[in-house]
């Protein structure tokens, strides 16, 4: 692990740019992300933080919507289906690739009845949604220090 505490400016940038690219081609993000980063200046330099901790927010109450519904018999898909519909917009609009795959892959189960196929797939985008969350923490991690760095100078 480096100790971007003790490198440059023009290291921790690429540093962040590194990160950045990795979380792309590993199919986390998508250019939605990039998108929402070109929108931040340095009059709201925490513009996609903010952004994703908005997501972050609504999603926990999505996922507990789903786990209430899931709970219930006779199961309504049609439900189920409209609650992880807004999960997935609420996805795509961060950005978050994988996570809205695993929901699209779940309201295709939702179509069709199955029931024990919804809760696999529940456990994917549960699982997807941590990963990511995981993933953006470190990345924000690191454009603080670069935003300090860069004011520091």
């Amino acid at each position: 692990m480096i100790n971007i505490f003790s490198v440059g400016l023009s290291t921790t940038q690429r540093i962040e740019s590194q990160e950045k690219r990795i979380y792309l081609f590993q199919g986390y993000l998508d250019e939605q992300f990039l998108q929402l980063e070109d929108l931040q200046d340095e009059v709201n330099p925490n513009f996609v933080e903010e952004v994703v901790k908005l997501f972050y927010t609504d999603s926990v109450r999505l996922i507990r919507s789903i786990e209430l519904t899931l709970e219930n018999t006779p199961w309504d898909f049609e439900k189920l289906d409209k609650i992880m519909h807004q999960f997935k917009g609420s996805s795509s609009s961060i950005g978050a690739k994988r996570v809205k795959k695993e929901c699209t892959q779940f309201q295709e189960y939702c179509k069709v009845g199955n029931f024990d196929g919804c809760m696999r797939e529940f456990q994917e985008v549960k699982q997807e949604h941590a990963a990511l969350k995981r993933k953006l923490e470190n990345y924000f991690q690191v454009f603080l220090v670069v935003h300090l760095a860069r004011e520091a100078r």
